[in-house]
């Protein structure tokens, strides 16, 4: 249990809130329906939290808690995206206002860092609704204050607590919610980083309670048509303007009132990130213009966003090319640099992902965008790249692209995927195809452990040799060869007639291949053996069985 927050659990949060995120981003969208029900709140969620870690990762070590939170707030400023990331970006502002404040990050901190965040976000809302994120931020700090002592997972607990006390209470303050029968989206989504915190402070890895309508009504979809439909247009821009109080914002919200709604104007110190609903684009820019320079200038037809939501369904197979006649592209990401040459031959275009390194959303979506597909499956080979492939589908669909990512957790399980692609195949064949292809291979691998840690094998020490089966340490030795051969056993032990080995960038990776590929052919001749000079780092094998 945390007394304090400090630059290491700050850091340890921010990847936690963007693994939840990533895990919970279809549900959120699924919840979405106000101020404008696009689906896409949980994507913008992810989104802006991905900004925000990615500027906490650029820092390095050694910064310390204000450093770390400043940073964060101005990823999330700079990544915002739609109404609720905007308000995520200043949630976050006030907590980094706090914590530069108050750098010991204990009870006292935290308290005014909700407090902060909560007051500051309703100020940034020209029009603030209650029974959205709004009102769950200040139930949260409203449960922090109540708290009693300094103990701050007493604090943070008290927080969660009142912040899903006042979630719940969101399908019966908005009528919107109320007629779909589920909770505010936006408000969800904060609820997964203060639990998040909670997890990092109770040092214990927070298990989502899940929350169905009242009546345990599934969500309905809200037709919005007509006079019903709102203002046309979302623009949202960037914006240098010097100063945090001067008269020119109170006239940007006021000029951005008067020609549309949900106006949201947020950040400080010179860069501002602005967000409206509009039918005027020229005159939310041209306001912009008058009070500094508008630049990332990004405008969205909500209605066509609603329309392409809705063809699309949100499910892989379910999109506009479904069963059509349009070449089907595939999009892989690859760890080393030979599997990404075996990869691009078999027609995929590669993102590289290694440790350290993991493809973003904006570099799968490039991507996407690269094959000048209509349709295109994304494998994303990674466990670790499931949740930005995801969020990145989900973007590409607002440009009238359907994505399906087919979540293959290992290289080998994208290599047999990939080999039973058809481009002129309709989606719904391949992906047919392609997800039989993956689900029938197993995946293992093998590597040095780094440390010592208690695995699902037992006890391991820094130089083991550690074979993984499925993800899981199955194995633990003193010798890579012998590891490589008990792991190639087990998975064969299920049946299997092909085995691909995929060599590392370590030096003894091809001859670690050649003493398993010989134990294999000595004692199953039935068993096809495909080498793969892969390079990737970390894993001088990796191993899949079909």
């Amino acid at each position: 249990m945390l007394d304090h927050l400090d630059a290491r659990a700050a850091r340890q949060w921010g990847r936690e809130v963007l693994a939840q995120l990533g895990e919970q981003r279809a549900e959120i969208d699924a919840l979405n329906v106000f101020p404008v029900p696009d689906g896409d709140t949980g994507t913008n969620l992810y989104l802006t939290i991905e900004s925000a870690a990615a500027a906490v990762e650029a820092l390095g070590e050694g910064c310390g808690l204000p450093e770390v939170a400043d940073a964060f707030a101005t990823g999330a400023l700079l990544g915002a995206r739609g109404n609720s990331g905007v308000i995520l970006s200043q949630l976050l502002r006030g907590w980094a206002h706090v914590l530069a404040e108050q750098p010991d990050g204990g009870a006292g901190a935290v308290r005014e860092a909700l407090q902060r965040a909560a007051d500051e976000a309703y100020r940034a809302v020209s029009r603030p609704v209650e029974g959205t994120m709004l009102t769950v931020a200040r139930a949260a700090a409203q449960g922090a204050r109540d708290a009693a002592g300094d103990d701050l997972g007493a604090v943070v607990r008290a927080a969660v607590e009142a912040a899903d006390d006042a979630l719940a209470r969101t399908t019966d303050q908005l009528e919107a919610l109320h007629r779909a029968g589920v909770v505010d989206a936006g408000a969800q989504g904060l609820i997964v980083l203060l639990e998040s915190l909670l997890g990092v402070v109770t040092e214990q890895r927070t298990v989502r309670s899940h929350r169905p309508p009242p009546g345990s009504r599934a969500p309905r979809v809200v037709a919005v048509d007509g006079a019903d439909a709102g203002p046309e247009y979302e623009v949202m821009y960037l914006l240098d303007a010097p100063g945090d109080d001067g008269a020119w914002l109170a006239t940007l919200r006021d000029t951005l009132d008067r020609i549309g709604e949900s106006t949201v104007v947020v950040g400080g110190g010179g860069l501002w990130n602005v967000h409206v609903h509009t039918d005027d684009v020229g005159a939310a820019i041209e306001a912009g213009v008058t009070a500094g320079r508008p630049h990332r200038i990004r405008v969205t037809r909500i209605a066509d966003q609603l329309g392409r939501r809705a063809a699309s369904g949100h499910e892989a197979g379910h999109g506009p090319n479904h069963g059509g006649e349009q070449a089907v592209a595939v999009v892989a990401t690859a760890a080393g640099s030979g599997l990404a040459a075996v990869l691009e031959q078999a027609g995929a275009v590669v993102v590289p992902s290694v440790p350290g390194h993991r493809p973003s959303t904006a570099e799968l979506l490039d991507a996407v965008r690269a094959t000048h597909a209509q349709a295109v499956i994304l494998l994303p080979n990674d466990r670790d790249a499931l949740a930005a492939a995801g969020a990145a589908a989900a973007a590409a669909r607002d440009e009238g692209v359907h994505v399906a990512v087919l979540p293959t957790r290992a290289a080998v399980q994208g290599l047999a995927a990939l080999a039973v692609h058809d481009p002129h195949s309709p989606l719904s064949q391949n992906l047919v195809r392609m997800s039989a292809a993956a689900a029938a291979t197993r995946h293992g691998a093998v590597m040095v452990a780094a440390g010592e840690a208690l695995t699902s094998a037992g006890w391991c020490r820094p130089g083991d040799a550690l074979g993984l089966i499925d993800g899981d340490i199955a194995v633990i030795g003193t010798q890579l060869p012998d590891v490589a051969a008990d792991v190639v056993t087990r998975m064969l032990t299920g049946g299997g007639e092909l085995l691909t080995v995929v060599t590392g960038d370590s030096e003894d990776a091809a001859r670690l291949a050649e003493a398993v590929v010989a134990r294999v052919r000595a004692d199953r001749l039935d068993v096809e053996v495909n080498v793969v000079a892969g390079g990737q780092p970390g894993y001088p094998l990796l191993l899949g069985v079909e």
